[in-house]
């Protein structure tokens, strides 16, 4: 199989699916081996990437996904209805930090963290497709266990989770003295 042939294969795997393809999957489906697979598709990236096109392909955690290039999306929005958009406030936002850092963890560990009830900020995840269950934990109760989704690395723009921004421990003290501070303000008003 020529290179080109390849690529086309490639290409019509990533376009049917429509969602992200491992390595193995496209492998399997060629007749190729996974790494000459991976080496193509990256290729693949940086030729549409260079290209002027509207679609590119993305890498998410080992897998490959043809999608539309965010610049596309002012275009996009004048020919399909509106799509609605999530707001992720607060409450929502520090729900889904605390999973991305800790996946996979349970709604307990949650709100043992957070202080309070987080049945809503984590079923509002769910419904955004930014988190899912993964499991359960093999403890009394059997708890659900949660963890980011594709959709998660997709909107925050990263590979996979070990791209997340690592906080060192200078960080996390001046985050404790700043926690302080706005607890002493409110103390005072």
């Amino acid at each position: 199989m020529t290179l080109s042939e390849l690529e086309s294969r490639i290409e019509a795997i990533l376009f049917t699916m429509g969602e992200a393809v491992s390595a193995g999957r496209i492998a399997a489906a060629t007749g190729q081996d996974e790494d000459t697979c991976r080496r193509v598709a990256r290729n693949m990236m940086d030729k549409y990437m260079a290209e002027d096109r509207g679609i590119q392909i993305i890498e998410l955690d080992g897998s490959f996904q043809m999608c539309t290039k965010t610049e596309m999306y002012e275009t996009l929005v004048k020919i399909a209805h509106v799509p609605e958009k999530h707001v992720l406030t607060d409450v929502l936002l520090e729900t889904l930090a605390i999973i991305a850092y800790k996946q996979p963890v349970t709604k307990i560990e949650i709100e043992h963290i957070r202080g309070v009830k987080s049945d809503h900020a984590v079923n509002k995840l769910v419904e955004y497709n930014l988190v899912c269950e993964t499991g359960r934990l093999d403890a009394p109760g059997r708890p659900v266990l949660f963890a980011t989704t594709e959709e998660f690395l997709r909107n925050f723009g990263i590979e996979s989770v070990e791209g997340l921004p690592v906080i060192t421990p200078d960080k996390i003290e001046d985050f404790k003295q700043e926690a302080e501070q706005e607890a002493q303000l409110g103390l005072d008003i």
